[in-house]
């Protein structure tokens, strides 16, 4: 438990003043005149502004020298009220710059150096080492203190940057997850609203087989938005985990499916032995090739297209490529798109590498190669 700095400095200076006040009971045998009304009132005088040391720290060890060398004047004996003197300077030094803290050093050893002086018998030798030697470390300490409190300031304005920038991160790896279930999603439900409204009179059946994907497909888009709405809530009801797991390798069918419902002629191989693989890993993969396929379906409705993929012992690969036939110049993407770009940063992501670009021979290619994980990859494939 913290506790508040106000009720910690009043229990500092309760204690100091008690201490003071019993160190000064001894002041008779050590042969010093004994604590009157007046001894007594600046003891406290001396001790007390303590509570403040945290709200004014320079004019508290102003207040508290002042009187203490006032107690010391009085004839008093000097060594009653040294604590406080000593945590006034600690006080600022480790609250101030060493600018303001130095002379406030020097002060308390200047005073030091004084009770000497006006003390009877005192050993000056002695005196002059404490009046150095005591300040020196306390000045030391509170300077430790200041440097320590930086860089703890320091790091808690990284750590918020840190923060930060990790926030803006998330929030563009979803903005692309929302830009990939809607592009691709609504990129079917326009070919199929078109191809049933074309249909409609003269192919009922084939007018219905369309509705029905528009169906399941819109179904699918608002389950996958409202999973992204669900990891965007985490942070403050406290569970954002979907109720349903993030689309993997297992689903390329049901997507292939979808396209080729959406009237392109889509083909699926699958070589090597399937295993699980790190659900970061799967998911980039899908998206790649929902992104890839979207892009068939806005900029060559007529061409045929291929989704191949390979599992091998380090790493996974999918490739889709189209032969070209069908394609709309005017919408063919320049590379730089926001789609393009999120595939190329999806393979960064998982330490992968991508490919995207014309086919000497005609038509348009996407390959992604991702690692897999050690555990993964010790299962070995198997040819098919």
């Amino acid at each position: 438990m913290r506790i508040r700095p106000l009720v910690a400095d009043t229990a500092i200076a309760v204690a100091l003043t008690t201490v003071a006040l019993l160190l000064g009971q001894e002041s008779a045998r050590q042969g010093w005149p004994a604590l009157d009304a007046p001894g007594y009132a600046l003891v406290a005088l001396a001790n007390v502004p303590i509570v403040f040391r945290s709200r004014a720290p320079l004019a508290v060890l102003l207040l508290v020298h002042l009187v203490w060398a006032g107690y010391v004047t009085a004839g008093y004996w000097p060594v009653v009220n040294t604590f406080a003197p000593m945590l006034a300077v600690y006080t600022v030094t480790a609250l101030r710059p060493a600018r303001v803290s130095v002379p406030c050093a020097v002060l308390m050893c200047a005073v030091w150096i004084y009770a000497g002086v006006v003390s009877e018998g005192a050993s000056m030798a002695s005196v002059v080492g404490q009046a150095i030697g005591f300040p020196l470390v306390i000045w030391r300490f509170g300077y430790l203190a200041r440097r320590s409190a930086e860089l703890a300031r320091q790091l808690k304005r990284e750590q918020d940057e840190r923060a930060r920038r990790e926030v803006a991160e998330e929030r563009g790896r979803i903005a692309r997850e929302l830009h990939d279930v809607v592009a691709h999603h609504m990129s079917v439900i326009s070919v199929q609203a078109g191809l049933a409204k074309f249909v409609f009179s003269s192919d009922p059946a084939t007018a219905h087989a369309a509705l029905s994907t528009i169906s399941g497909t819109s179904g699918e888009a608002l389950e996958e938005l409202r999973r992204m709405l669900r990891v965007l809530r985490a942070g403050e009801d406290g569970d954002g985990a979907p109720d349903a797991p993030m689309p993997g390798l297992a689903r390329l069918g049901e997507m292939v499916e979808r396209v080729r419902a959406g009237g392109v002629a889509v083909e699926l191989r699958v070589e090597g032995t399937p295993r699980q693989l790190a659900p970061g890993v799967e998911l980039c993969a899908y998206r790649v090739v929902q992104e890839a396929l979207t892009n068939v379906l806005k900029h060559a409705r007529g061409a045929g297209a291929a989704v191949e993929l390979r599992y091998e012992p380090q790493h996974v690969t999918v490739s889709v490529t189209n032969d070209g036939e069908g394609v709309i110049p005017d919408r063919v993407a320049t590379g730089s798109g926001h789609g393009l770009i999120g595939m190329r940063e999806r393979a960064k992501l998982y330490g992968g590498t991508i490919s995207i670009g014309p086919l000497s021979e005609g038509g348009f290619a996407v390959r992604l190669t991702l690692p897999t994980s050690a555990r993964a990859a010790s299962q070995g494939d198997g040819a098919t």
